[in-house]
């Protein structure tokens, strides 16, 4: 990428900022983030006499709570922001400029990431200042569990694109999503699933079908693990899973350089 796509595709991802502020997106995740910490740091009563072990279960089971929540509403608020570049007169005005389609699409996936980004490390820092000057554990583990957040917003924001692309639906786009983050939490029951089936072939295509789909359920245990200061015995679910973001987002790039307008 040269300098002059650099900075097309960053004035993109700044334009998508804007528009985010202008819907109320950011704001919204904004305002819920910071009633969450207010109460946190002046209503909830942290008081773990246990020391280090307690907080660390706390924070666990916070991290799990905030990647389902934020989860669910970064997709609710991203199918709009990406599918609204496909609305008549505003695409034709994008693809009029001097950028690549490639770059057009990357700049709104990217804008939109940040926007999740920043909100997600403005709610899982906070937690985690607070929870330190309240209890004097500061482990390192809940900040890394925020990069895990963000990293699943990722891989279904690629899901997103790509709907919105051939769609033109942000309705349709989350529901796609929706029905992915459920066919997840299915498929990380794939033990107890494929013995309840008679034949192989059956058990066979659970087996792809989990190998396949991103593991948000099994990184939802990652988050726990790395929240509670415990190894993580496998990272498979993280790789894998962005295997699947990397083909479907490079899936719904190659779709829109060859789509008409």
């Amino acid at each position: 990428m040269n300098s002059a796509s650099l900075i097309a595709t960053l004035a993109l991802v700044r334009d998508t900022f804007r528009e985010a502020f202008a819907r109320r997106i950011f704001w919204g995740f904004f305002v819920c983030s910071s009633l969450f910490l207010f109460a946190l740091a002046f209503i909830f009563r942290i008081d773990f006499s246990a020391g280090p072990p307690m907080v660390h279960s706390f924070q666990g089971t916070l991290a799990v709570a905030i990647y389902y929540v934020g989860t669910a509403l970064s997709v609710f608020a991203s199918a709009s922001l990406v599918s609204v570049m496909f609305e008549p007169g505003r695409i034709e005005l994008l693809l009029s400029k001097p950028v690549s389609r490639t770059h057009l699409l990357l700049g709104r996936y990217l804008g939109n990431l940040a926007v999740v980004a920043a909100n997600v490390i403005y709610l899982t820092g906070g937690a985690w200042l607070i929870f330190g000057l309240k209890t004097g554990v500061w482990g390192g583990g809940f900040l890394l569990s925020a990069l895990c957040m963000i990293f699943v917003f990722a891989v279904l924001l690629a899901v997103i694109v790509l709907a919105a692309v051939v769609l033109d639906s942000a309705v349709v786009a989350t529901m796609i999503t929706f029905g992915i983050l459920f066919a997840a939490a299915i498929l990380a029951q794939r033990f107890s699933i494929e013995r309840l089936l008679s034949s192989e072939s059956s058990r066979q295509l659970v087996e792809l079908l989990y190998y396949v789909l991103p593991k948000t359920s099994d990184i939802s245990g990652i988050v726990w693990k790395l929240s509670v200061q415990e190894p993580v015995e496998s990272w498979m679910p993280v790789w894998s899973s962005g295997l699947f973001g990397a083909a479907v987002l490079a899936a719904g790039i190659r779709h829109f350089q060859k789509r008409s307008f």
